[in-house]
């Protein structure tokens, strides 16, 4: 055990502790004990596997600050992987020497406006747990190549940047789980031209990152989002699951709870086979916004107060919405915000199992909320094979289903109904342009019908 007070350093918030950190990783004998105190220090502390062997870092239980008053990281974890994290592509003086550095119980809190919290590069099973980083630029900045990283009940926390940010990264076999990962003006969870597979976010609280609690002038329609995933020109994010997490903010302009951004091709989408289930997501201004993505379940989720959308989807594949609810919050009575689903220019998409209602007005009532343009509750515009069955859309305005120049759109034993005192749905379901191949049977509607003769009508009352 090489403890840094044995090394030199002071911990008391006032002497420059670098060169003891230094001095103890260099002759320490692999566990870095950094007892209760406050350590200032003003360059990185690189942690070089290569060099330092087998290492673990621990604040004693969270009983130890680390001050950093320089640019960079306080902590830099650096390996030598380059390879995939099948057993038959390792290097022996990789497990002998490199794998699962831990850094646990430990607090990091910037002290320069440059200040990141941890950085990791090539290395195999970094291993994050009870971790506390706040007052930095970006808390944990994984990049050029990783694997098997596990980020485990930590607390990333009001930062100017991002919480956790994939950047340029190829990375495999990642769980971010039991965290709180709030107030970073930049986003949650972000990933921008990353190579990303088997990536598991769950059980956590992702909450307010945006510039509200900021107030940085003219930044409040900078795009952020809880967790933002943008693969950019040359980025794959593929096989991951979003499950079990809060997932809330306060209004942006272009902000977002869930935001997926893949780059469309001819024959595939970059972002896909993704799984979304079992979240709380609400009050951003498009809760759930996923473009050009491919191959998306979206089920058991409750989301509220979309100031734009509740769920837009756009120029994607492949999905299918299951069995979600959404809506609003009743309690807050007068002060509503109104919800809504998007569907633009996509294929081959099942909505089944579906409850959406709208909120009593029609309209936000919320002071200062920016109204809301819309055709319907749902909206499917300009798509192709879309099926609704079961789903019951409820209070919809100024329709409750609008469909635009889309193709093979089936809506079979679905519910449309205006129960307020005073409706205000114009029509039940509102068709516009051509549907060819597309048919409503067997729907219970109180409200009207308007649809082209080209669209069957069977059994709806």
């Amino acid at each position: 055990m090489s403890n840094v007070r044995s090394f030199g350093a002071a911990g008391d918030g006032m002497a420059d502790d670098t060169a003891a950190f230094e001095h103890a990783l260099r002759d320490g004998d692999g566990l870095l004990e950094i007892p209760r105190g406050d350590y200032r220090i003003t360059r990185t502390i690189v942690v070089d596997l290569a060099k330092t062997g087998r290492i673990a870092i621990s604040g004693t239980g969270g009983t130890a600050k680390i001050l950093h008053f320089g640019a960079g990281p306080a902590f830099e974890l650096r390996g030598t992987h380059t390879t995939s994290a099948d057993p038959l592509g390792f290097r022996p003086e990789e497990w002998q020497r490199e794998r699962m550095p831990t850094v646990s119980g430990i607090e990091i809190e910037g002290k320069h406006p440059e200040a990141d919290g941890i950085k990791i590069i090539g290395v195999m099973q970094p291993t994050l747990t009870g971790v506390l980083i706040r007052k930095v630029r970006n808390a944990v900045h994984i990049t050029e190549r990783a694997r098997n990283v596990l980020i485990s009940h930590c607390h990333i926390y009001h930062n100017t940047g991002i919480g956790v940010f994939l950047d340029k990264l190829n990375l495999h076999q990642t769980i971010i789980v039991g965290s709180h990962i709030s107030y970073n003006r930049l986003g949650g969870i972000r990933v921008e031209n990353s190579e990303i597979r088997n990536f598991q976010i769950t059980g956590n609280d992702i909450e307010y990152n945006n510039n509200r609690a900021f107030k940085v002038p003219d930044a409040d329609d900078i795009p952020t989002a809880e967790i933002y995933i943008d693969c950019g020109e040359t980025g794959t994010v593929r096989e991951g699951t979003i499950s079990s997490n809060t997932i809330q903010a306060t209004y942006s302009p272009n902000g977002a709870n869930i935001r997926i951004i893949g780059t469309a091709t001819e024959h595939s989408q970059k972002a896909g086979m993704w799984c979304i289930t079992g979240n709380l997501i609400g009050s951003q201004a498009i809760n759930v916004h996923l473009t050009s993505v491919r191959g998306i379940t979206f089920d058991g989720n409750y989301v509220y107060s979309g100031h734009d959308r509740n769920l837009k989807i756009e120029d994607s594949k492949n999905i299918v919405i299951g069995g979600n609810c959404f809506g609003h919050n009743p309690d807050y009575k007068e002060l509503e915000i109104c919800t809504g689903i998007s569907l633009e220019r996509c294929e081959n998409v099942t909505m089944t199992g579906l409850q959406i209602q709208d909120a009593q007005a029609g309209e936000h009532t919320v002071k200062n909320a920016v109204p809301i343009v819309r055709q319907g509750l749902v909206e499917i515009i300009k798509c192709l094979r879309v099926n609704l069955t079961g789903v019951q859309i409820l209070e919809g305005t100024p329709y409750g289903l609008y469909v635009e120049d889309s193709a093979d759109v089936l809506v079979t034993g679905c519910t449309l109904l205006d129960t307020r005192p005073e409706p205000k749905t114009k029509a039940a379901i509102h068709w516009k342009g051509g549907g060819e191949g597309s048919a409503i049977a067997n729907c219970r509607i109180n409200r009207p019908v308007e649809a082209p003769a080209v669209v069957k009508q069977v059994g709806t009352v």
